[in-house]
């Protein structure tokens, strides 16, 4: 459904624990509580209440590595946001799943699925995997590099599309009279051979009620920015000064419109971890209580991670050692790389200030300050070529985003730039995305 004026689109990024590496020590946190269904969908439905486009759910197919200090347990996204489905209506649900570590017929099941019992509000955040540990769990020898994950990318994307066309619209005729079913004519085997995958279809259900998931992609490294310029509806981002996302913003709609498609349908959603106080000092204050509930044996350990630098032995209080950066190996090809070595260039921090920044959201966008304040900032970003919207990433659970749907959202509502009720039912429709044609309408079957 189109909508009839530009305005901001908003998801709510639902990590056990929060989005601060300290979150889940906080007095107002529940980390108990990290696999109580009745809790997520308390938050789900306050989701649903304050009209957000959708919740997102992140996943990776390893154990995190810092499991010890933080509160990362996974939450399988298909079987937790067929529950949140069950109990909702509107709130668009937004699960990752690995191209790497998927099989697509499978994986095009469980999103027709999820589909068809949200009634059209399924996303797809599509992710190649980075964690090296992964094939491990999948019984293979190696983990394949970046630029070979994202060719195997591609070949995925064309499996699982084809998939879910291969069932035309009216494919399904369930007529009771006649005794026909459905329109065999109208279903089509996809016969891919390709250089990853043999896969011959078709999806063994209907064609699902937004034709497919919205398809949502987190990566931006060079390989992560042809991939979203080709199939994104929506680009989650880590980015966290306006001029670089201006400029990230920029360069991707222009890549979008080079290739064919609309710059529209392709929605720029930077992630935001907001700190808000009655006033600026009260909001510092909550970000300084969170970095005090930093554990130096993890920031470390997240660092070493990050960048294979050991700062054990380091001055805290002095300079990052820039020098040790190398720009060479699998993990300099990341995006999150490339951002956290933009703030070191940029800040110049002490060592102990780049843990505290990273420890708020890994490297997202922070904001501190009064509630008008952040609505002030979250307007700049909209309106100045930076950013769609934002994926809200709280600091802990649950009243890490209290302040922002009780005070700012109302500020950008009365400033006419965030919905007041949803216009439409689908996720398709609450961003403004057009429902894709089965590329197989009019198609001959064939054998």
């Amino acid at each position: 459904m189109p909508q009839s004026k530009r305005q901001l689109h908003f998801n709510l990024f639902l990590a056990p624990g929060g989005h601060h590496e300290a979150g889940w020590r906080h007095k107002d946190a529940s980390p108990h509580r990290s696999l109580d269904l009745k809790y997520y969908v308390d938050i789900v439905r306050s989701c649903e209440a304050a009209k957000l486009d959708a919740v997102f759910l992140g996943d990776g197919p390893v154990l995190a590595n810092n499991i010890k200090y933080a509160a990362r347990v996974r939450i399988e996204p298909f079987t937790w946001l067929s529950a949140f489905a069950a109990v909702t209506d509107r709130i668009g649900l937004i699960g990752t799943a690995s191209t790497t570590y998927n099989a697509p017929y499978n994986l095009a099941r469980q999103f027709a699925s999820l589909d068809h019992l949200s009634r059209g509000r399924a996303g797809w955040n599509i992710v190649t995997t980075g964690q090296p540990e992964a094939a491990q769990n999948f019984g293979l020898p190696t983990h394949p590099v970046h630029a070979e994950r994202y060719d195997m990318a591609h070949e995925f994307m064309d499996v699982v599309t084809k998939l879910w066309d291969s069932w035309e619209d009216d494919a399904l005729v369930a007529d009771a009279v006649s005794g026909v079913h459905a329109d065999i004519t109208k279903i089509h085997p996809i016969h891919h051979v390709g250089k990853h995958l043999r896969v011959r279809g078709p999806l063994n259900s209907p064609r699902s009620p937004q034709g497919r998931p919205v398809y949502v992609q987190a990566g931006s490294s060079d390989d992560g920015r042809v991939f979203a310029t080709r199939y994104a509806e929506a680009i989650f981002c880590a980015q966290n000064v306006l001029s670089t996302a201006q400029d990230f913003y920029a360069e991707m709609k222009r890549r979008v419109a080079e290739h064919g498609r609309n710059p529209e349908h392709v929605k720029i959603m930077p992630g935001v971890t907001t700190y808000i106080g009655s006033t600026q000092r009260e909001a510092e204050c909550l970000q300084e209580e969170l970095n005090d509930l930093t554990q130096r044996e993890h920031s470390i350990a997240e660092m070493r991670r990050r960048t294979g630098i050991d700062l054990t032995d380091h001055d805290f209080d002095g300079p990052f050692p820039r020098e040790l950066l190398t720009m060479e190996g699998d993990g300099a090809q990341h995006g999150r790389f490339k951002v956290l070595l933009d703030i070191i260039d940029r800040e110049k921090p002490t060592i102990r200030k780049l843990l505290h920044k990273m420890a708020g959201a890994r490297g997202h966008w922070n904001v501190v300050g009064t509630a008008e304040g952040v609505a002030n900032e979250i307007q700049a970003w909209f309106e100045n070529g930076a950013a769609d919207g934002f994926n809200l990433m709280p600091t802990h659970l649950t009243g890490g985003f209290d302040a922002f749907f009780d005070e700012v959202l109302p500020m950008l509502r009365r400033r006419g730039l965030f919905r007041e009720d949803y216009e439409g039912v689908t996720l398709r429709d609450h961003l403004g995305l057009p429902r894709p044609e089965s590329q197989y309408r009019g198609a001959e079957i064939t054998a």
